[in-house]
């Protein structure tokens, strides 16, 4: 019997989770979850694979992932019996049968992460897990003039994880084409997409962000901290329920 390609698409709430990657227990993921779900409908020993980690605390509207099976299931009993099995903090919406050649994370073109600031002194107490508060006046005028430096094809290496050790990221240069800081009421919002993101990148790239919002960083900062690379330069990495994978295109 021949083997399907089935593309999920997952919405997760990232908080109680240990992130995507598959880790030795008791650590709580997503990706071990969905692979326990699927071993329950299929019978089999079935390896999902996500188009990219998302770390402890991170949430997610559109992550992709993709398995393969011998099961004849319709993709519509694939979607209601993986809700069924999954934990209310993990929710497939969407499943689709594919060619054999995709691949979550291979296959992937671009990707979109939103990072969502509450910027008041009091805490929310209904979006605690998903915005980070910071209670400190911000410039955002100043932040979306600084940003714009990062748009294009560079060098990232100031805004990637010291301690960074994967050979997939001996290379630190990345394509930014889009980055986006929307203020509406006590939220900020930054959005970014890219052909791909260091370890960490969109999380210290917010905290120096951050510091250029106070005033803590003067004007042209954020290009010379690009050109050092040097993790050192920038700021420190701000929080991870902050930050949202919102959507991967292939």
């Amino acid at each position: 019997m021949s083997l399907r390609t089935i593309k999920l698409i997952i919405e997760y709430d990232g908080t109680n989770f240990q992130g995507w990657q598959l880790q030795i227990p008791p650590n709580r993921t997503i990706q071990e979850e969905i692979e326990k779900a699927l071993n329950k409908i299929t019978k089999e020993n079935v390896r999902v694979i996500g188009s990219g980690r998302t770390d402890s605390g991170v949430h997610a509207l559109g992550q992709v992932a993709h398995f393969k099976t011998k099961s004849t299931l319709p993709t519509s009993t694939f979607l209601k019996a993986l809700n069924y099995h999954l934990p209310k903090d993990i929710s497939v919406l969407r499943v689709q049968q594919v060619k054999n050649t995709f691949h979550a994370q291979y296959s992937a073109k671009k990707k979109t992460y939103r990072y969502t600031i509450l910027n008041r002194v009091a805490p929310s107490a209904q979006a605690w897990n998903f915005v980070y508060q910071f209670p400190y006046p911000l410039n955002v005028a100043d932040m979306k003039r600084e940003a714009k430096v990062l748009v294009g094809r560079q060098d990232f290496k100031s805004f990637q994880a010291a301690n960074t050790k994967s050979k997939k990221e001996m290379s630190s240069i990345r394509t930014v084409n889009r980055l986006s800081i929307q203020k509406k009421g006590d939220l900020i919002s930054l959005e970014i997409e890219a052909n791909g993101f260091l370890y960490k990148m969109v999380r210290n790239i917010v905290g120096t962000l951050l510091d250029i919002g106070t005033g803590k960083l003067p004007k042209g900062s954020l290009k010379k901290i690009l050109d050092q690379k040097n993790r050192a330069a920038a700021s420190k990495t701000a929080p991870a329920h902050g930050l949202c994978l919102v959507k991967v295109k292939y």
